[in-house]
């Protein structure tokens, strides 16, 4: 076996503020950006070196706007960094700069150590290592080679069971006790990598989430060299046992003693299967097998840019939102909300398909029932929190004005767009808070007002679709009413199907925009 670790992966809530802490700050290069290949609506991202080695990779998993997790025992608990002894000061100098939370320097197994806290609250830990040999470092314009970083230097899995633990990983991935420090074993490599396994009896358990750390990848020379490690858990019941072809390595996944998820991941092919050296994570890939859908997982993935580039800065607004923003937008913008369980991604396919040139803002209900997003609580099935409803229409109407004003968005230019729950909030919205939507689809609308004021639309345009077999159909025809009495232009039709969205949804919304434009 290859000894030493190939790539540890962590799990962020923000990709914007992790480009800028990973490749700004640190200086890392970025060497891929894919699509999951287990979810292709989870965009995950590479760092490494300059020519992207195994045991310089760090990858993250992007959860944006994701729940936090909890460190605890079963999980890794913090990443190190390799870099030269005399670069700590600058490194100081620089987290004090740019304002990054730090501790330290300390010494750990005779080692100067500098913490540092990434966007999320993980703990990385540049650490000064005297054999550094067979380097590559990505030299950034204000961070020379003498001060960069070159690789993976380990990573600190918490156990209830340590010894068990540090056995499992020596036995599998090649390393070796080296040393023990207070509560910590040192397991080494032939690489110069190291895992060290902390006794964490009595802590909490981990929990996945933003801000932790998924798993610990350890190096093997090839195929056959995963394949046997396989056939070895296996023959020897510590299962389940996952392999799988990740196109740019081939690996097997398992779980040590204590719980943390370990990956043997092969060092070929590698990251130029796909790109040049030159340019590498410079493209967004698709997995093959997702390829089928690529457009519409492009426009769920979070757009970013890269240290010097322009951005997007999110707003802090009363929905949590999602914006994507075209190559060559026209001035147009849909605004999207999704139906109940749906999220601000949901719609964002549907929404480039019907304007390729629109800028898209997927919204967020702020209502949960049973862990599922709403925009608005209910009773049951056809009663709802009329109270709910109102307020949240105030928000809505805070959100349109402050999302105009932060993005650049003409008032004038937009289209909102909702399915079912979200549908029913911009209905209720239309009527409470006249004036404030002009333009408006609404798939599988019903009217959940059981009052409202006098309200005047008269210039407002409205496409209401609703499925004939939807037991809900026969209540969008008051909301259709009650728009039009006030002077909004509805067309209200009806399309075979029931409550689910359809392919006539996209067909006849498709017409009516065109009808506007």
């Amino acid at each position: 076996m290859t000894s030493g670790l190939h790539h540890i992966t962590l799990i962020t809530g923000n990709v914007q503020a992790n480009v800028d802490f990973y490749a700004g700050f640190l200086g890392l290069r970025l060497v891929k950006r894919t699509a999951g290949f287990e979810d292709a609506t989870q965009l995950h991202l590479f760092y490494g070196d300059a020519v992207a080695s195994p045991g310089s990779l760090v990858t993250f998993l992007v959860w944006e706007n994701g729940s936090p997790g909890r460190v605890g025992h079963g999980a890794p608990s913090e990443i190190s960094l390799a870099i030269r002894p005399e670069a700590i000061g600058f490194w100081l100098t620089r987290a004090l700069k740019f304002g990054v939370k730090s501790s330290g320097p300390a010494v750990e197994f005779g080692e100067p150590v500098l913490r540092l806290s990434d966007p999320d609250g993980i703990i990385v830990k540049l650490v000064g290592v005297n054999d550094l040999s067979r380097l590559h470092p990505w030299i950034s314009p204000d961070i020379s080679s003498d001060e960069a970083i070159v690789g993976l230097r380990g990573a600190t899995i918490l156990s209830e069971q340590p010894e068990k633990t540090a056995a499992f990983v020596s036995r599998y991935a090649g390393f070796a006790e080296s040393s023990r420090e207070n509560a910590h074993i040192r397991l080494g490599s032939e690489a110069g990598s190291v895992i060290d396994v902390r006794d964490a009896g009595g802590f909490w358990t981990a929990a996945p989430g933003t801000g932790t750390i998924d798993h610990i990848a350890v190096r093997a020379s090839d195929r056959a060299e995963v394949e046997a490690a396989s056939n070895n858990l296996n023959d020897e019941a510590h299962g389940p046992v996952n392999v799988h072809d990740r196109k740019y390595f081939y690996s097997l996944y398992v779980r040590e003693p204590s719980g943390t998820l370990l990956e043997i991941a092969t060092d070929g092919p590698g990251f130029t299967a796909d790109e040049p050296l030159a340019a590498l994570g410079s493209g967004l890939f698709i997995p093959p097998h997702f390829q089928r859908r690529e457009q519409d997982i492009k426009v769920i993935l979070p757009q970013f840019g890269m240290p010097g580039e322009p951005r997007t800065v999110y707003r802090e607004l009363p929905f949590v939102h999602r914006l994507h923003v075209p190559e060559q937008p026209d001035g147009s913008a849909l605004f999207l909300l999704h139906g109940t369980a749906g999220n601000e991604t949901s719609l964002l396919p549907l929404g480039r398909r019907l304007a390729p040139n629109a800028t898209l803002i997927g919204l967020r209900g702020r209502s949960y029932e049973e862990g599922v997003a709403r925009f608005f609580r209910r009773f049951d099935a056809t009663t709802f929190d009329q109270g709910d409803v109102q307020n949240e229409a105030a928000a809505l109407a805070s959100f349109i004005e402050g999302a105009t004003q932060a993005y650049d968005i003409d008032p004038q230019a937009v289209t909102f767009l909702g399915y079912s729950n979200g549908a029913n909030l911009l209905g209720a919205a239309m009527l409470l808070q006249p004036g404030l939507i002009k333009s408006a689809i609404l798939l599988r609308a019903m009217m959940v007002l059981e009052a409202h004021p006098p309200a005047e639309l008269a210039g407002s345009r409205v496409l209401i679709l609703s499925g004939k077999e939807d037991p809900y159909a026969p209540l969008a025809v008051p909301l259709a009413e009650a728009l039009s009495s006030a002077g909004a232009d509805v067309r209200h039709q009806h399309i075979p199907g029931q409550h689910e969205l359809l392919p006539d949804d996209e067909k006849f919304a498709a017409v009516w925009l065109a009808e506007q434009s």
